[in-house]
């Protein structure tokens, strides 16, 4: 109840994203997110790319990304601390996504579901990951999430779930998610 005013008074338009998503052995969906970024977002990433965290291109992560709604309001830290960042930071921008699990797109655990511009860019081993529903959370997810800066860690963290899959594995990853969340580790 108080997300959806924050944003719209913040930066009028629509309170949630929808972004097509590659999913499960390729799939396209709809994944909805709380807007946590101005209009323009994507339009202004391209000139963005320069300031990539990500090493090879393969994900987009910005220090202090100016797209995101509020940014220019800094704290006494000199961090940004906007509605946006601060959906970001919580994990709240995600809660939308329970709309996509009750349609059978994604899972409460799974990979990370790669943009359209990531999938393009993938080869056949980064590809292996969509062989199961993507999740809300995952491996990437409580190990570091915006820390990590190499694809290629993303990809094998991703591998090492596929790999040793069980409930008992999905259960650790939701309790981890939850301290992760509630402790902000790796948010930006």
């Amino acid at each position: 109840m108080f997300i959806a005013p924050a944003i719209y008074i913040k930066s009028p338009g629509p309170i949630f994203f929808k972004q097509k998503r590659v999913g499960q052995n390729g799939k396209l969906f709809y994944m909805y997110k709380f807007r946590s970024m101005y209009m323009d977002a994507e339009k202004r990433k391209a000139e963005l790319m320069a300031k990539n965290k990500v090493q090879d291109g393969m994900m987009f992560k910005m220090d202090d990304d100016p797209r995101i709604i509020g940014s220019e309001k800094k704290g006494k830290d000199g961090k940004p601390k906007g509605i946006g960042n601060f959906i970001r930071n919580t994990s709240l921008d995600e809660f939308p996504q329970f709309l996509n699990v009750l349609k059978g797109e994604m899972s409460l655990v799974g990979t990370r579901p790669p943009t359209l511009d990531e999938w393009a860019k993938y080869a056949p081993h980064h590809r292996a990951r969509m062989a199961v529903r993507p999740g809300i959370t995952g491996m990437w997810q409580i190990s570091g999430r915006s820390e990590i800066t190499d694809f290629e860690e993303v990809v094998m963290l991703d591998r090492k779930y596929l790999q040793n899959w069980s409930p008992m594995l999905d259960i650790e990853i939701l309790f981890r998610t939850v301290m992760v969340v509630l402790k902000r580790d790796g948010a930006s």
